[in-house]
């Protein structure tokens, strides 16, 4: 696996912390392909929902051209953050910041912005955690309230080295800074392109219900304001979604990195998909029963 000509070794070197532990929350959620790439989508809509952020990202990547290349590469990016060893992570974060040091403009409407902006930093992190929690608790399993509080603030350690500087640390947190940023939130043609292009590229059976289910995860009022309200998933469209995402989060995937990031700290490659043990529980005692 490489990125940016870099080959990636999950399992290597053996022994390596994550910047997260293996009974994190965090190595829950993000082995699930199924609500990652919906949860995925719904970070990309509130993200461009900001215009600065949605000209940093339009205007300055292959998106709009290559949108597959780009979400792989996205993708790739978060299974490093949250799997990889921490030295390699932070190698790999560090890397992003300095290709984000190039990206600044001004908006149509006059706004200046920069993709190193705490301000926009702090959105981009807390859309994403936002995307890929609410898509896990809606479509693979409900999580409890502590568990959704700890899943952001594992994120706070990498949220730094990205160049957040005030990230939602809970669900609370990440409910004020939503209702603090809705003025600035926007519907956009560049929104409405995306989301036909993401359906279109995606290799997936019935890429438009991760589109819908995506649509179904934003906040009501946010949703509303970006007027999304009738590209909502209906009922079955999520029904069939959960039973994909359930699926998944019990079938590992051998090569997949959560697997090889399991095998690296001496589980075995299932440990993840187990029947999950109350979130919490001193690392060594899951291991001690695994």
């Amino acid at each position: 696996m490489r990125y940016q000509g870099q080959t990636i070794d999950f399992t290597e070197p053996k022994g390596a912390e994550a910047l997260c532990a293996p009974d994190s929350v965090s190595w829950r959620v993000f082995k699930n392909p199924v609500t990652l790439a919906v949860g995925g989508i719904t970070a990309v809509i509130l993200e461009l929902a900001e215009p600065r952020v949605r000209h940093g990202v339009w205007d300055h990547s292959i998106f709009e051209k290559q949108p597959l290349t780009r979400m792989k590469r996205t993708g790739l990016a978060a299974m490093i953050t949250v799997y990889a060893s921490a030295e390699l992570a932070t190698q790999i974060i560090e890397r992003i910041g300095r290709m984000h040091a190039g990206v600044s403009g001004t908006t149509p409407c006059g706004k200046a912005y920069h993709a190193s902006d705490p301000e926009l930093m702090n959105w981009v992190q807390a859309t994403a955690s936002f995307g890929f929690l609410e898509a896990y608790h809606a479509l693979a399993g409900p999580l409890s309230e502590a568990d959704r509080d700890r899943f952001y603030a594992e994120a706070q350690r990498s949220a730094a080295l990205y160049g957040a500087t005030a990230p939602p640390a809970s669900v609370q947190q990440q409910a004020a800074l939503f209702e603090k940023m809705r003025p600035h939130l926007e519907p956009s043609a560049i929104l409405t392109d995306f989301l036909d292009i993401v359906q279109k590229a995606l290799p997936l059976p019935g890429a438009g219900l991760y589109v819908r289910a995506a649509i179904e995860l934003l906040p009501d009022g946010i949703r509303q304001d970006l007027g999304l309200e009738a590209r909502r998933a209906k009922p079955w469209m999520m029904k069939a979604l959960r039973v994909m995402a359930k699926a998944a989060d019990r079938l590992p995937a051998p090569g997949a990195p959560p697997v090889q990031a399991c095998r690296r700290m001496g589980l075995s490659g299932g440990y993840l998909y187990r029947r999950q043990k109350p979130a919490g529980r001193p690392l060594g005692r899951a291991l001690h029963k695994s």
